[in-house]
């Protein structure tokens, strides 16, 4: 029988003249049918093999539209595979096309989306199956045949061992096109073997790893041996998979002639687990630790480890967590105490044992002999010296045991507890112990007994990092807990303790610390008692959180209460305490925290002074939020106070303002924590604090309850000052002045003033010492001061305030006079009798003052 001609690129071998008996030789398939389609429709290549399956030459399809191709009732299924394939990247299916002498054929066409040298895509459409027109049989090998293997009982084991090969496994012939394809490679590629018949493999999977692979390939049928390539084709649409590794074998005739390549590929099982490791210890770094509760991070190991990496798991934490350097090889000579404080197992029924005591579903005695013994949450237990865990804590690494390890059959025969843990079934334990900083905090205790594969080398070293992860978050969440109590110790003694005896301002405080794992910040407040009856309220906000914070607050409140001592102005003192915040800046300039060593920059202030006499108010900010003010028929407005910059920028002026507050009036000063709201906006929020405050309230607690709970409804994210104040005044019959000339013959009229008004108030008992004073305070103004001057007596409750004022700006100092002087006592002994004196600066002139405090009678 004449043999066909040959396939171009099949190459002749001997066994094609040798005598032998007649055989057919298989028929060469026809070349892929292959079109190129842009996104307008219009056909832009067509194939030889698309000339022979539909007729058309070139010149009468490229340029025109594709929807020509289509028979004339297939136009609602082509529009349908349109929008089937509109935004995918590869798509498939059958339509009906029409052959040039009229023909309709029914074609399987598989499509790829690709870039033509730019931005522009369009479509590759390639069709390998040769087209029967409807109503006919296609020709094809004889019925035996049809199968590939004969009709012999071991030509059938042959096809039923390719179909069911546990690899995926392909043969393409001498053009590369694929010719038979088992069930595993229709499954990786999605794509039956028809579908994928006579395609090469780029046309089946458009991806670098195919165009390589194919390369080599031709390389096995050049004579090049096999070959191995390191990644495989992916499932269809997904490009390569490098989770299998591709061999490629020469498929010879009994003459030793390559006639095809045989592709054969299977997964790598070791990568394939490091990959699933790798995956666990990524979920880890998002579910471990995502709390400061030690209870819960321990919980958050079990849970991860079981059932990814164990059947069961127990973490167990020391009652006293030990601290050193390198861990010693001996085990502890004494047994060690620990805490149950989590348990998981793949038997659970239910939810998770937690740390807080809740029993595990599988923690039950009456489980034993199975990895649900793993105990029960909250409950105590005492490790033997020599035991397992023991030597492993004292070593510092974690260990592998088998069931049968003599340590471990030890352990338990020791150990009832032990026992119930390992159970009859369990056969390979992981002992980890948990490190961090230098710190053993406990162990955590890992079962297989449903893997039938034992731990290895790699699951030790994942449970090491599993366990470290939770270490460092359980350390580092003690840590945070040990700083924010003492820095809310800190904090709580620098704050007031009890606010000062004052008659001006009924006062009443509170303070909120942050509710966030930043913790406490440098939130405070403070009430100081000025000369004259006047009484200065501050309140401050210093920039961080924690003990640096809560420090610097503390600096910064002392300084506060120096400059008020001195008596100046609003805005002076802000100018002071700005150039303080500029020398803790640069003394701290060199420290190694930087985020924490601004020294308060940024610190925010407000400070107010109210007389009760003249009923005025002078305040100034530093950064701060305004104060709110309500007067006694419940208006509520903001205080007009120049916004000045926060402490630390230096350079920048500071404004006092004044206004006048009836009796009654309310003062509410507040840091901006109050403000910071998460459920609502800033205009919200303040409207909130005005009706709260505008609300008539009996006690200023009360005041106080209200604006907390109507701002807040969750725990704040920063720190909570807040002082509310109601204004009180000294009424004409509390204060008497009398203007003096600049004469020492007036110093015995001044006496005589202060008496009769004393007698008038029922104070005799203080004339002896208010005497004196005035006529020390008196002379030293009139010898030298300058006029006007002006005797003024103030009566508080428990206070007697004698002032003198004159125009001069010289300030008196107190000296020890020596034997024999005349004068230089005065002073001296106004010091020993009053309980506190001092000068206060005015714009003009200076009040020279002295306190003495009144009996109870």
């Amino acid at each position: 029988m004449e043999r066909l001609p040959t396939h171009p690129g099949e190459r002749p071998h001997e066994s094609d003249a040798s005598p032998g008996p007649a055989r057919t030789a298989p028929p060469t398939p026809p070349p892929p049918a292959t079109a190129a389609v842009d996104a307008r429709g219009i056909v832009t290549e067509w194939s030889e093999g698309a000339r022979q399956l539909l007729g058309y030459p070139p010149s009468e399809v490229v340029g025109q539209p594709a929807a020509r191709l289509l028979a004339d009732d297939a136009g609602t299924a082509g529009a349908a595979a349109l929008r089937d394939a509109a935004g995918r990247e590869r798509w498939s299916g059958t339509v009906t096309l029409r052959h040039r002498d009229g023909r309709r054929l029914r074609r399987e066409l598989l499509a790829h989306r690709r870039t033509a040298g730019g931005p522009v895509t369009e479509w590759l459409v390639v069709s390998a199956v040769t087209g029967t027109p409807e109503g006919q049989t296609p020709a094809g090998t004889p019925e035996g045949e049809a199968a590939g293997g004969g009709t012999s009982g071991s030509g059938r084991l042959g096809e039923w061992a390719f179909r069911q090969a546990p690899c995926v496994m392909a043969v393409f012939d001498a053009d590369l096109r694929l010719v038979r394809a088992n069930a595993g490679m229709e499954q990786v590629l999605s794509r039956t073997e028809d579908q994928m018949r006579g395609l090469r493999l780029p046309e089946i999977v458009p991806h670098p790893v195919s165009d390589e692979t194919e390369a080599k390939m031709r390389r096995v049928l050049e004579g090049g041996g096999p070959q191995q390539l390191r990644a495989g084709a992916g499932p269809a649409g997904t490009g390569a998979n490098d989770g299998w590794s591709t061999s490629l074998v020469p498929l010879e005739d009994p003459a030793g002639h390559v006639r095809a390549v045989c592709l054969a590929a299977h997964q790598r099982l070791q990568e394939h687990l490091a990959r699933q490791r790798m995956l666990l210890l990524s979920e880890a770094s998002a579910r471990i630790g995502t709390t400061a509760d030690s209870g819960r991070t321990a919980q958050e190991l079990a849970d991860i480890a079981v059932p990814g990496l164990a059947d069961f798991a127990a973490v167990d934490l020391l009652d006293a967590p030990r601290h050193g350097g390198a861990p010693s090889p001996a085990a502890p000579a004494r047994p060690l105490a620990a805490t149950r404080t989590a348990v998981r197992s793949v038997l659970d029924d239910g939810p998770t044992a937690s740390a807080a005591g809740t029993a595990s579903a599988a923690g039950t005695a009456g489980t034993a002999g199975t990895a649900g013994t793993a105990g029960t949450a909250g409950t105590k237990t005492l490790y033997p010296a020599l035991s397992p865990v023991a030597r492993c804590l004292a070593q510092g690494h974690g260990a592998l045991y088998d069931a049968a390890d003599p340590d471990l059959l030890r352990w338990a025969r020791q150990d009832p507890g032990a026992a119930r843990l390992l159970g009859s079934t369990t056969h390979s334990v992981m002992v980890v112990p948990m490190r961090a900083h230098g710190a053993t905090l406990g162990v955590a205790l890992f079962g297989r007994h449903r893997h039938a594969e034992p731990f290895e080398a790699d699951d030790l070293w994942l449970a090491e990092e599993l366990t470290a992860k939770a270490a460092v978050s359980i350390h580092t969440a003690r840590r945070d807990s040990r700083e924010h109590t003492s820095t809310m110790t800190l904090q709580r003694s620098l704050l007031p303790q009890t606010l000062p005896d004052q008659g001006a301002l009924d006062i009443a405080t509170r303070y909120l610390p942050a509710g966030t794992r930043a913790g406490v910040g440098g939130d405070w407040f403070d009430v100081i008692p000025l000369s004259g009856a006047r009484v200065a309220l501050v309140v401050g906000d210093v920039v961080g959180h924690g003990i640096r914070a809560s420090a610097t607050m503390g600096r910064l409140r002392t300084a506060v209460r120096t400059l008020a001592d001195v008596d100046l102005p609003p805005d002076e003192l802000l100018t002071h305490l700005d150039d303080l915040v500029l020398h803790l800046s640069a003394d701290e300039s060199g420290t190694d925290d930087t985020a924490e060593s601004a020294g308060g920059i940024g610190t925010t202030c407000l400070y107010a002074v109210y007389d009760p006499v003249s009923r005025r108010c002078a305040l100034a900010r530093a950064g701060h939020p305004p104060p709110a003010a309500v007067t006694p028929d419940g208006a509520v407005r903001f205080l007009d106070v120049p916004a000045g910059p926060p402490l630390g920028l230096g350079g920048l002026p500071f404004e006092t303002f004044e206004t006048e507050l009836p009796e009654g009036s309310l003062l509410a000063l507040y840091t901006d924590g109050l403000l910071a709201a998460r459920d609502h906006d800033i205009d919200e929020a303040l409207d909130k604090m005005f009706a709260a405050l505008a609300r008539p309230a009996k006690t200023l607690d009360t005041v106080c309850d209200r604006v907390l709970t109507a701002m807040l409804t969750h725990r704040p994210d920063d720190d909570i000052a807040l002082l509310v104040a109601r204004t009180r005044a000294l009424h004409a019959d509390r204060v008497a002045a009398w203007d003096l000339a600049s004469d020492p013959a007036v110093v015995a009229r001044a006496r005589k003033h202060a008496t009769e008004q004393l007698t008038a108030w029922g104070l005799d008992d203080a004339a002896f010492i208010t005497e004196l004073t005035v006529s020390e305070l008196v002379t030293n103004a009139i010898r030298y001061g300058r006029p006007p001057i002006q005797l003024r007596l103030i009566h508080e409750d428990s206070t007697l305030t004698c002032e003198v004022f004159d125009s001069s700006s010289t300030a008196p100092h107190m000296r020890r006079a020596r034997t024999f002087d005349e004068g230089g006592r005065g002073l001296l002994l106004v010091g020993q009798l009053a309980r506190r004196w001092g000068t206060r600066h005015a714009l003009t002139g200076k009040t020279v003052w002295a306190e003495q405090s009144l009996s109870p009678g």
